[in-house]
C-alpha cells in the first residue's frame, strides 16, 4: 500500500473531518492518548496522531482544503534526511497548502518537512492527490508499505473494526462495536455510550472534551429520565 492507494480510499473532507473527531473522543473515553483534534490550530483546525514510537500524521483543514503529512519512522524515505525531502512528494502541491509544507511544527533541523508521505485536497476537489509519479522502487526491498501511509488507514470505511482492533491490541480493552459505531457515526454523545466505552470515565470531563473537539452533545438528562 502507497499515498496512491490512499488517496483513492479516503472518505470527502466532512466525512474525514467528522472520523478525525470521533477517534479524539474516541480515545478521550477509553484514555487512548494517540489521537487528538485541535480546532484552535492557529486560524486552522487539525487533527493528530502520534504513536510515542516515531509513527505520526497531522491533517490540518483550512479554508482552501486539507493537508496531509505523515512519518513512518522505520521507512528508508523518512530517513533520506540531510536536509532532503524524498524525491517527489510535494510535487503538484498548490500553493495553498505551502505554508503547511513549510510550517516549523512539521519541520526538522534542517527546515524541511518532516514527512514519510504527504497528501492534499483543496475545498471543491473531487480527489485525494500525492506527489506526482513517486519512485518508491529506491526503498528498501523488504519494505512492503514504504512510505507508512498505512498509519492513514485507519480513517477508511472500516473505521469501528480497525478502532476496536487498535484498542484491544494497544490498551487490552474489547470494546463493544455498536457503541464505537455510535461515535464514527458523529452521534450525540450519551453517558450510556460514555459508560459502554468505559465504565469509570467521567461524564463531566468527558462532556468539556467533545465541546472542545466539535463532537455533537446530546442533551442532558432531567431528573428521573434515563440515557437516550
Amino acid at each position: 500500500m502507497t499515498v496512491y492507494d490512499i488517496a483513492a480510499q479516503l472518505p470527502s473532507t466532512d466525512v474525514l473531518r467528522q472520523r478525525c473527531k470521533a477517534l479524539a473522543m474516541l480515545d478521550a473515553i477509553i484514555g487512548g492518548v494517540y489521537y487528538t483534534y485541535d480546532r484552535a490550530w492557529g486560524a486552522d483546525e487539525a487533527a493528530s496522531m502520534r504513536n510515542g514510537s516515531g509513527e505520526e500524521y497531522d491533517i490540518v483543514f483550512t479554508a482552501d482544503g486539507v493537508f496531509i503529512r505523515g512519518v513512518y519512522h522505520e521507512s528508508s524515505m523518512f530517513k533520506y534526511t540531510d536536509g532532503r525531502l524524498w524525491p517527489g512528494l510535494l510535487d503538484g502541491l498548490p500553493a495553498e497548502f505551502q505554508p503547511q509544507a513549510s510550517e516549523p511544527a512539521f519541520s526538522h533541523l534542517y527546515d524541511t518537512l518532516d514527512a514519510s508521505f504527504v497528501l492534499w485536497r483543496r475545498a471543491g476537489d473531487e480527489r485525494w492527490h500525492a506527489g506526482k509519479d513517486i519512485d518508491f522502487s529506491p526503498a528498501d526491498d523488504d519494505e512492503v508499505d514504504a512510505d507508512g501511509s498505512w498509519l492513514l488507514d485507519i480513517l477508511f470505511d472500516d473505521i469501528v473494526e480497525k478502532y476496536c482492533e487498535y484498542a484491544e491490541e494497544v490498551y487490552e480493552v474489547v470494546l463493544p462495536q455498536s457503541a464505537v459505531g455510535h461515535v464514527v457515526a458523529f452521534l450525540p454523545l450519551t453517558d450510556a455510550v460514555i459508560r459502554a466505552l468505559n465504565p469509570e470515565a467521567e461524564p463531566a470531563y468527558l462532556r468539556a472534551e467533545a465541546e472542545r473537539f466539535g463532537y455533537p452533545l446530546a442533551a442532558a438528562a432531567g431528573p428521573g429520565e434515563g440515557d437516550q
